[in-house]
């Protein structure tokens, strides 16, 4: 019994998302139809006019340039001219039937977010609070690790694709054993684990997200996935990687790895198993999330042969990399994290009682946080956003992700938060939106052997698309919901500039600003509702 333990809480977890309520207690409200009034579109042909284009491929940004959209496919981009000159008028594309004017304005690939989850009731009871955070903050594609539930993904995915609803398309990823008329119970033989594989690419399950599972269980997976041609992901949790570090799993032929979990143990040096202190009990989350922090210096350094030599294979499997840094920033300073200033008018008060430190809530596991912990987690950071770099700049893939709802982190906002770390690590703003474009569509579609649908500005692409007022390679804050205070040195004031101006997802236009407008309203009104004697 001792060996299936992991599996059940697994299995647990992969259900509810929050693993302090009986299932039947977080069932999710799926999101309304999508009302007349949100979005325009898609238009027989749009022409986006005099953009500044950032594609999303690395490529440095080029404009003004005129984007041509016919229903949801990018049919044409043109090269209108020079900065600092007039357009050149015989180069525009004629014949539109909606016109942007986008004149010194900035577009980007819709974002993609690798590493998503849409929540649970305790925490918000409508799924459109998380789609319009995102969709607010350019995100025109999430892949569920999981979204929720099978059946409920499966029905919103179907809604989203087909435009029904505000909310970015999802790529659905799921655990061995989730779904609710899956009759094989928890996943732990490689028998169980081949039916699963078989029943879940039947429902239309995309890939698999490995939570903790043996190695013959594993293999036998990700082997079947590969037949199905189903992605995978692993966050190779505490409770496996004894058995199993990222290199083990690249090696079996995973695709991507989440978080950090088996990174560093794939490079220890004095050690084969973290040594934790003699009372941690891998229950007890405070325990689970500060010893993590104190790996920064038991692996074998920056540059040396080892450290090289992970890298190089990495690169031979061509393995993908979603570190989600975001998700663990409280780490490192919680009070930053716990006052960041879109709490007040963006956090549900559910949201806000999720977070506060609860010995069941997930993640909620601030009971003692010290200083120590903190520079622990200061130091794990340098080292893993070193790797991380390290592995850009031999030709590694790296994605954007947020996984946000746990630990302070809030949709959307934590994904601009992700692009922020990357750049602390060494990215530049190009590097950064190239990972969360490009390279995380490449991560949805090659295991499909397809060629990308989306993440890059391309005719012939669909057209997702951010659409910003301000220079995102200058400043990436200017992607925030909440924008970012400059000082008018005309006027002598602060102004609040920047955040997404329009999301594009599919052809149909939406503003940006108002999503969030609507995501401040629903706060109000549950502050109200909670307000009540």
């Amino acid at each position: 019994m001792k060996n299936l333990l992991p599996y059940l809480l697994c299995w647990i977890f992969t259900f509810s998302l929050n693993i302090a309520f009986p299932q039947s207690v977080t069932k999710l409200n799926p999101a309304p139809d999508r009302g007349t009034n949100e979005g325009e579109g898609p238009f027989e042909r749009l022409i986006i006019r005099g953009v500044t284009v950032i594609d999303g491929t690395g490529a440095p940004p080029r404009g003004p340039m005129d984007i041509v959209v016919e229903g949801n496919k990018i049919v044409r981009i043109a090269n209108v001219g020079a900065p600092k000159v007039p357009i050149d008028e015989k180069a525009r594309p004629t014949g539109a039937t909606k016109v942007i004017d986008a004149y010194g304005h900035y577009a980007m690939p819709g974002f993609i977010n690798l590493h998503a989850h849409v929540g649970g009731a305790k925490k918000s009871p409508n799924a459109t609070y998380p789609y319009k955070l995102w969709m607010g903050h350019g995100i025109t594609t999430i892949r569920g690790v999981p979204a929720a539930d099978v059946d409920w993904t499966q029905q919103e995915k179907k809604r989203s694709q087909n435009n029904e609803i505000v909310a970015p398309r999802i790529v659905a990823f799921h655990t061995m054993g989730s779904g609710e008329d899956w009759e094989g119970g928890p996943v732990y033989t490689p028998e169980n684990a081949r039916a699963w594989v078989q029943w879940a690419a039947k429902k239309g399950v995309e890939g698999l997200k490995f939570f903790s599972h043996d190695p013959a269980t594993l293999q036998a997976g990700l082997d079947e996935a590969h037949k199905h041609k189903m992605g995978s992901v692993a966050h190779i949790a505490q409770t496996m990687v004894g058995e199993t570090n990222a290199l083990d799993l690249a090696r079996m032929g995973l695709d991507n790895m989440t978080h950090y979990y088996g990174l560093f143990e794939a490079l220890y040096k004095d050690e084969d198993i973290q040594h934790w202190p003699s009372d941690f009990n891998y229950n007890d989350e405070q325990d689970r999330f500060s010893q993590v922090a104190y790996n920064w210096n038991k692996i074998h350094p920056k540059g040396s042969m080892e450290w090289n030599a992970l890298i190089d294979e990495f690169l031979e499997l061509d393995f993908i990399i979603d570190p989600t840094m975001t998700a663990y920033l409280a780490g490192r300073d919680v009070m930053r994290e716990r006052n960041a200033v879109w709490h007040e008018e963006y956090t549900l008060p559910s949201l806000h009682q999720f977070y506060y430190p609860s010995r069941t809530s997930h993640g909620s596991y601030f009971f003692n946080w010290t200083s120590w912990d903190e520079i622990a987690w200061k130091n794990f950071y340098r080292v893993w956003m070193s790797f991380l770099n390290d592995y850009k700049n031999k030709g590694g893939r790296v994605t954007v992700s947020d996984d946000a709802s746990f630990i302070y982190n809030l949709w959307g906002f934590g994904y601009i938060e992700e692009m922020e770390l990357l750049q602390e690590a060494g990215f530049h703003p190009l590097e950064v939106i190239r990972g969360a474009t490009m390279h995380a569509a490449q991560a949805i579609f090659e295991p499909k052997e397809k060629p990308i649908e989306f993440g890059v500005l391309r005719p012939g692409l669909l057209a997702d698309i951010v659409i910003t007022e301000e220079n995102p390679i200058e400043n990436l804050k200017v992607l925030y919901g909440t924008g970012f205070l400059r000082l008018n040195d005309d006027t002598g004031k602060l102004e609040k500039v920047g955040g997404v101006k329009y999301t594009i997802k599919d052809g149909i236009v939406y503003d940006a600003k108002q999503l969030l407008e609507d995501v401040k309203q629903m706060v109000k009104a549950q502050k109200a509702e909670w307000d009540k004697p």
